[in-house]
């Protein structure tokens, strides 16, 4: 089994809830979750963000879930980090 540890996602969104509370309400989805928001651009009802959270174990489906309840859409995952958490076997 894989662990996601960072991703960057295009995101678009209205106006509300403000950058600030996006960001804060996605950090509090677990423990140890940073998220990077830029406001890439901005028209009369939408925002596109550009949308990095790295964190020991990301939930990806619980990220992209609260987005949408917050009016938001992912349009693309542009990068990711994953790492293994077999263990490694010496032959």
């Amino acid at each position: 089994m894989s662990i996601v540890k960072r991703i960057v996602l295009d995101v678009l969104k209205p106006h509300k809830p403000n950058a600030l509370e996006f960001a804060s309400q996605l950090a509090d989805l677990g423990d140890g979750y940073q998220v990077n928001l830029v406001v890439q651009e901005l028209d009369d009802k939408t925002q596109s963000l550009m949308l990095s959270i790295t964190g020991d174990m990301l939930n990806f489906d619980a990220i992209n879930r609260h987005i949408e309840t917050m009016g938001g859409s992912v349009h693309s995952i542009d990068e990711v980090d994953v790492v293994s958490s077999a263990p490694q076997q010496n032959d």
